[in-house]
């Protein structure tokens, strides 16, 4: 059985090297509470994930720096595999 490339050391380096970046959520524009980790970050609505810009279903590298956006878990899972950016009642700070 291969092993989830997800649970991978290159995957973690890429999710420390864009979390340690304290970026807002690419999605919303909203602060991202980094400070979650853990357990709790993984059913936190406002914790830290990684996303990726071309979603990889949609043929995304998983590993590509250039593919890799800081975003708040909410709107990670709102936006699915979807290439769109707009998520439902957020608005970008910029």
């Amino acid at each position: 059985m291969a092993e989830n490339p997800r649970n991978g050391r290159p995957y973690r380096a890429l999710c420390a090297r864009q979390r340690a970046l304290h970026l807002p959520c690419w999605l919303c524009g909203h602060e991202i509470r980094y400070d979650i980790t853990g357990p709790e970050a993984g059913k936190h609505p406002d914790a830290f994930t990684l996303d990726h810009l071309h979603p990889l279903s949609r043929g995304g590298d998983l590993l590509d720096q250039a593919n890799a956006r800081s975003a708040h878990r909410r709107c990670n899972s709102a936006r699915g595999n979807r290439t769109s950016v707009r998520v439902q009642g957020s608005s970008r700070r910029w």
